[in-house]
């Protein structure tokens, strides 16, 4: 047995969401993100491709939600750190702009272009960077809060030590990387039992942080309901701020929807955080 009773093939497949959604339905999803994502992309005041830093995927998207001080969202997108882009996520706006929030979108380079080390070290410097010119989007600097999923809900939870941070919401994330570190993940991560120890958040919780949401889909990978279970309860055992979200009927990819409806179960618990902030 490789981890937790179950050999390579059943560890491959229990963090393989694709697989466990589908190959055409996980398309489906894309194809409507990317069409929703386009309208908010064009719409007017929309700032794209702001660069954070010189890496060629140093980019984050801006868009203001038009009130002044306003708290802004950092979304960090996920793809197990070795897929994706920004482009897809700008449709969460549809729910964040209404309730008052910015939203701003980052970019980060891939696996294997660099190792996780730089991925974590990239994250925390777009959500500093982020803090740290809010108010030329009309933002409040005091309070940016910061969210992701799936491995943008991991990158969440390793940029809570920014003490500027107002709170967090990590979605579906993985907070433990040991069964990373033994799955088909790895072959492009290509991660030792150290770097995978010092970036796993539920190995390395802070003594102090600003309150963090973690939330799961409960139609998802029992392993993905597990570190999220398991890391809400450490983070709650170390007498941190934050709260365990889980909601129904949400495979991984659906539960984004909970953040860009206007009534989300996830864009209310974000709205509560900003209400204490």
């Amino acid at each position: 047995m490789v981890y937790r009773g179950m050999d390579r093939a059943a560890l491959d497949a229990a963090y393989n969401n694709t697989a466990a959604v589908g190959v055409a339905r996980r398309e489906e999803y894309v194809a409507d993100w990317m069409k929703r994502s386009d309208v908010m992309r064009r719409a007017a005041g929309a700032r794209i491709d702001l660069r954070y830093g010189d890496g060629d995927r140093h980019r984050v998207d801006v868009f203001p939600c038009g009130r002044p001080a306003a708290p802004t969202l950092v979304y960090i997108h996920g793809g197990y750190w070795q897929m994706n882009d920004k482009e897809p996520y700008a449709f969460l706006g549809e729910g964040l702009l209404p309730a008052g929030f910015n939203l701003a979108v980052v970019e980060y380079t891939l696996a294997p272009a660099v190792r996780l080390d730089e991925i974590v070290r990239e994250v925390r410097s777009a959500v500093a960077w982020t803090i740290d010119h809010a108010r030329e989007f009309g933002g409040d600097p005091a309070r940016v809060f910061v969210s992701g999923h799936s491995a943008g809900g991991h990158l969440t939870a390793m940029a809570m030590n920014d003490a500027r941070v107002a709170g967090g919401v990590a979605i579906s994330g993985l907070y433990d990387l040991e069964p990373i570190r033994l799955n088909y993940l790895n072959d492009k991560l290509g991660l030792d039992a150290e770097e995978a120890d010092r970036n796993s958040p539920i190995r390395h919780l802070p003594t102090s942080a600003p309150p963090l949401v973690v939330t799961v889909g409960l139609g998802e990978l029992p392993e993905l309901i597990r570190q999220s279970e398991e890391f809400a309860e450490a983070w709650r055992r170390r007498g941190l701020r934050g709260s365990y979200l889980p909601v129904a009927r949400h495979d991984h990819f659906s539960i984004l929807e909970e953040l860009a409806r206007p009534h989300g179960a996830i864009l209310a618990a974000l709205e509560d955080l900003a209400l204490t902030a």
